[in-house]
């Protein structure tokens, strides 16, 4: 069986080359074509070539993990924005009909409005507050069209692999012995090793009983927010012994009104994944479990 993957190079994109190559045949290929075998085209912004590259590979499986994540700047890219996390999905999903192939999409906490505090369900109405957000969600719109579909909400990804919130926090501890973190939104920090593993678990579940198909949240057990996240990540790194300036109780908190950004944020990112656990028989652990694992390999590469 043959797995198409576009967006390898993505933090979740490089975990699910390890996840999906016990399901079959992987053919993985990046946003820059140049790195991919044969010319075939991982471009989401190339709907010419990506269709060609469909057809040719025949695969399957469609895993869609690349998109237009710029938040702040898809306020003046929206086009763009909108050609990759719509207009490719939409594509994708007419390419698998004509294939009879499963296609996957990962989208985001973002389609919501963040209003109140109670985790989000899947059915809960979605109201994007931003360009990114609105596209993100014309993606999902579009890829439900085809009945053999998954689709995953996640919110707050990280992996060791590329930068990250984690990353950034320890620079600044070590660069600061004191800075601002905003304390006002909340949500669950998701590992791409997690929804990597998901997804495989998930799929084979899905290729055996089709009517599994559908949206599902994805998304760590608890619920944090930046500062508490920023003074966890800290205090873990200063007990794994990594020289920092900054301690956990030297990170201030502010509201977002105080760090304006370009893109609104949702203050609730909070992901009820109450259906993927039950309708796959998984435990999502608790988010400082996979933190605190990612830290150990983050500093223990720092060390070599």
């Amino acid at each position: 069986m043959k797995i198409l993957l576009l967006g390898r190079n993505g933090q979740v994109g490089w975990e699910l080359q390890r996840s999906l190559s016990t399901l079959g045949e992987v053919v993985a290929l990046a946003s820059d074509s140049h790195h991919n075998p044969e010319g075939l085209c991982g471009d989401l912004s190339d709907l010419d070539g990506l269709a060609e590259t469909v057809r040719r590979v025949a695969p399957k499986v469609i895993v869609n993990a690349a998109a237009y994540t710029a938040v702040d700047r898809a306020e003046t890219q929206a086009e763009l924005a909108h050609t990759v996390n719509a207009k490719a999905p939409a594509l994708l999903a007419d390419e698998a009909k004509q294939l009879d192939a499963w296609l996957i999409y990962y989208s985001t906490d973002y389609v919501f409005n963040g209003r109140g505090s109670a985790p989000w369900l899947e059915d809960d109405a979605t109201g994007p507050l931003s360009t990114y957000g609105r596209t993100k969600l014309e993606g999902e719109k579009a890829v439900a069209t085809w009945a053999k579909h998954l689709i995953f909400r996640t919110s707050w990804v990280y992996s060791a692999r590329g930068g990250n919130f984690v990353k950034t926090m320890l620079r600044l501890a070590s660069e600061r012995e004191q800075f601002q973190v905003i304390d006002d939104q909340w949500g669950a920090p998701t590992s791409a090793e997690l929804l990597a593993d998901v997804t495989a678990t998930a799929l084979r579940a899905c290729m055996g009983q089709p009517d599994l198909a559908g949206l599902y949240h994805c998304a760590a057990s608890g619920e944090t927010n930046w500062n508490a996240y920023a003074r966890f990540v800290v205090a873990q790194a200063s007990a794994l012994g990594a020289s920092l300036k900054a301690t956990s109780s030297s990170i201030d908190a502010i509201p977002s009104a105080q760090y304006p950004t370009a893109a609104a944020r949702p203050l609730n990112s909070r992901l009820n994944s109450d259906r993927l656990q039950s309708t796959f028989s998984l435990h999502l652990p608790p988010w400082q479990q996979g933190v605190a694992r990612m830290l150990q390999e983050v500093l223990g590469e720092q060390k070599k």
